[in-house]
């Protein structure tokens, strides 16, 4: 298998052992690691986010891990400009690229290049989301198709982060989102990737996320929280959504027990991922879809 001239990305839900698969993947093929995770980002947030450890980056080089303040805004264009430049920089080392992390919007943008969409105003935003939640997603699903018939065959009828993006984006801008996508350019061909999706049988990653929700308590997450709550971040920013933050900050307030704290995150974690692989469903078609018991006998062949 030939890997050169490649850029090898990645996925699969949150606990399926991306980051462990990339670096001896990184061992095979001299390959240095590029973070594709929205929360890995943050270098407050190193236990919660699952960050890797530093230990490994004497191993195998990582870059975007653990760089940017969690009082600034990070979006996904400011990820791709920073991949552009580390893609280029990987490869003048005579290196093979390797992106891993769990955010699909991440791949997607770099794959299909990023859609320039005007921002939808916050009052927009929530009004569709408050509707979506009264009416539930089979409803919502039905009036997305009245407004943007186009959205049929394209957006998963069980996808609800699709189907209200593509709503907000017909309400607001009188475009559907499949057209803003149609003047959206890459800047790779298809052929530049080499994509890899770990596909965790269901029963086997909730008994990981449980194991991973005991260990991040035992870490240290809940001094991480503490001095996240210091920093007095603003609520509007999506480094609020890093699952931990808000169960830990209710075992602080003592409004619920450790045990139970535990327990949510696992339960908030197990949602996060079945997200995810709905999601890979609907994107991630052309993947090369790897069991973990089929990992190994990959990384032999190479």
């Amino acid at each position: 298998m030939d890997f050169k001239s490649k850029i090898i990305l990645i996925s699969g839900p949150t606990a399926s052992g991306k980051s462990k698969f990339a670096i001896n993947l990184a061992k095979k093929v001299n390959g240095e690691i590029i973070n594709a995770d929205s929360m890995q980002v943050y270098k407050q947030l190193k236990i919660i986010s699952a960050r890797p450890d530093q230990k490994i980056y004497k191993k195998i080089r990582h870059h975007l891990y653990g760089f940017h303040d969690v009082k600034k805004s990070f979006s996904t264009g400011d990820w791709l400009k920073l991949v552009f430049q580390k893609i280029g920089e990987i490869n003048k080392r005579k290196k093979i690229p390797i992106l891993v992390g769990g955010t699909g919007l991440y791949f997607n943008a770099l794959i299909y290049g990023l859609v320039k969409i005007p921002n939808i105003p916050l009052k927009i935003r929530n009004q569709i989301r408050v509707m979506h939640s009264k009416i539930g997603q089979d409803k919502f699903y039905k009036k997305l198709l009245k407004l943007d018939p186009t959205s049929k065959n394209k957006i998963n009828p069980t996808d609800p982060h699709r189907s209200i993006r593509a709503y907000e984006v017909k309400l607001y801008t009188q475009k559907s989102i499949h057209e803003w996508h149609k003047n959206t350019k890459s800047n790779f061909q298809k052929s530049d990737f080499y994509k890899i999706y770990i596909d965790f049988p269901r029963m086997e990653l909730i008994e990981r996320i449980n194991l991973r929700s005991k260990e991040m308590i035992k870490n240290g997450a809940i001094k991480e929280v503490k001095n996240f709550i210091k920093l007095k971040v603003r609520k509007d920013k999506s480094v609020n959504k890093a699952i931990g933050i808000n169960e830990i900050k209710q075992y602080l307030n003592n409004e619920k027990e450790l045990e139970e704290i535990i327990e949510n995150i696992s339960i908030k974690t197990r949602q996060y991922a079945k997200r995810q692989s709905t999601w890979s469903r609907g994107n991630m078609s052309s993947w090369h879809k790897l069991k973990p018991n089929e990992l190994n006998n990959f990384l032999k062949k190479i």
